[in-house]
């Protein structure tokens, strides 16, 4: 039971962070994993483990969170550099090229610690065995107010998607409506990569697969998604444990096999659309 509760905790968490992303970002392309806002929260979890001897799961989260916040900052202020501003594209190259290196620095930190690295291997990939229900209550407040933040900011994301000039011409606040909805993204993906490691593509396929359902208003995209993100997580878990008999493949694996071919064409429609 533990084992499927945490499921639906981390599908609905990662989907709703992904479906805010792509909202605050106007980018179909913002996901945790694609901006390296999950490697951000795997290198503070590793760090904060291997060098200062963290083991608080309060703790945990809060480096996860920390993090997180400081790859979306670094990510989005690299990707709105020079002309034309935060383009997709420039976007989802700089949290990959930004993924690659904060993963290349958590095989650093933990290579030379291999009773830590022994220790921390499973979680690195990503799943959602061996949880406690204690961790799931510590870790309760945090989503909650992580998915809370999300919902009361659909109406401004809405507005978002209209573009800054009318959204502002509207009555909005884009830079509060944007910082507070990243605030809450990023509480919610740091929070879900301390309790099950790092998982992509979640929030990259859950968003474009419910706005087929519901469209773009975020106050029924971001429930939707939560459902679907649980179901999805739910799906890979099982599939995992089915594959193979007498063993168990990690949802962290299982999850690139359906979200990279998903990837792919929503890069090939965005081009597209943009030619």
């Amino acid at each position: 039971m533990p084992r499927t509760v945490l499921g639906v905790i981390i599908g609905a968490a990662l989907a709703m962070s992904g479906t805010t992303m792509q909202a605050v970002t106007r980018n179909p392309l913002a996901d945790p994993g694609i901006f390296g806002i999950l490697a951000g929260a795997s290198l503070a979890v590793v760090t904060g483990m291997t060098f200062f001897g963290v083991t608080n799961p309060v703790t945990v989260m809060v480096l996860a969170v920390i993090g997180s916040a400081a790859v979306a900052t670094f990510v989005y202020v690299v990707g709105s550099l020079g002309r034309g501003g935060a383009t997709p594209l420039k976007l989802a190259l700089a949290g990959a090229a930004t993924s690659a290196a904060l993963t290349a620095m958590v095989s650093a930190v933990l290579l030379p610690r291999i009773d830590v690295m022994d220790s921390f291997r499973h979680w690195q990939i990503g799943g959602i065995s061996g949880v406690t229900w204690e961790r799931l209550s510590l870790a309760a407040p945090f989503l909650i107010v992580g998915a809370l933040i999300c919902l009361f900011s659909a109406r401004g994301m809405n507005a978002l998607a209209l573009g800054d000039e009318l959204a502002t011409g509207l009555g909005e606040n884009v830079m509060r409506t944007r910082i507070v909805s990243s605030i809450g993204a990023v509480i919610l993906c740091g929070v879900a990569t301390a309790l099950a490691g790092p998982i992509g593509f979640v929030g990259l396929v859950v968003p474009h697969l419910c706005r087929l359902l519901v469209g773009t208003d975020h106050r029924w995209l971001l429930p939707l998604s939560a459902l679907a993100g649980a179901v999805l997580i739910l799906f890979a878990d099982t599939l995992g444990r089915v594959l193979v008999d007498g063993s168990e493949i990690a949802v962290g694996i299982i999850m690139p096999f359906i979200g990279a071919p998903f990837f792919i064409w929503i890069v090939r429609r965005q081009k597209v659309r943009e030619l």
